[in-house]
């Protein structure tokens, strides 16, 4: 059930990634980063089985952003990419704060959502601590050796570029992520499980999406006569 479910959720995302270019352009693609951004740390707390292995929900929102940004890189620039990294870790860092916030204000006697709220989010910061530093780390990797491919093959070998720079960063971001955010939170053995296993999820759906890449590539020349 988990794995249909998880192959499902995933088409269904990398898909409204075009829907959103379609219809918005980059500011859809802007929206869906900080939108899948915030979820996927909120989406990483869950544990699930896929395989028979043991993996945080959540890679598929965040493996999707790697697709927003080879969007933005190939159809609008590298400063576009970037300038949507930036943006992305300035609203999950303002998410910690404001949530942090919320937490410290009293509740009401007959409040029921404070102690369900302080089980997600009390742990968030150092999910959101992980998640910056893994974040930005691999998104701008992800943009320089985006473009490093395309001024190396030009237009040509648009496969190559996504796959390469998304696999590599990918690993950057589940080396870092899981050191700072899940290190010392479960036994080494399933901590190594959760490293491997988000990986492996992360690039089946880097594989995944190099498809829709090229869908949006005539999307763009379609619709923004580029």
């Amino acid at each position: 059930m988990n794995e249909l479910l998880w192959f499902g959720f995933a088409l269904l995302d990398l898909s409204l990634v075009l829907i959103l270019y379609r219809f918005f352009g980059k500011t859809g693609l802007y929206g869906l980063i900080v939108f899948n951004l915030i979820l996927c740390n909120v989406q990483v707390l869950k544990t699930i089985e896929l395989f028979g292995l043991t993996t945080t929900l959540g890679n598929i929102l965040y493996a999707s952003v790697f697709l927003s940004t080879d969007m933005l890189s190939e159809f609008h620039g590298k400063k576009e990419a970037q300038k949507a990294v930036y943006l992305g870790f300035v609203i999950l860092l303002m998410a910690v704060v404001y949530m942090q916030l919320a937490l410290k204000f009293v509740p009401a006697p007959d409040d029921f959502a404070q102690p369900h709220l302080e089980v997600i989010f009390g742990f968030l910061p150092r999910i959101a601590l992980g998640s910056l530093c893994a974040y930005l780390v691999s998104q701008l990797h992800d943009v320089y050796v985006f473009h490093l491919l395309k001024d190396k093959f030009g237009e040509r070998r648009l496969w190559l570029r996504n796959n390469a720079s998304t696999l590599l960063s990918q690993l950057l971001d589940s080396s870092v992520f899981c050191f700072v955010a899940l290190w010392g939170v479960f036994p080494f053995d399933v901590w190594l499980e959760i490293l491997l296993t988000t990986y492996l999820f992360k690039v089946i759906v880097a594989v995944m999406d190099t498809p829709f890449l090229y869908m949006a590539r005539r999307i763009h020349a379609r619709v923004y006569g580029a």
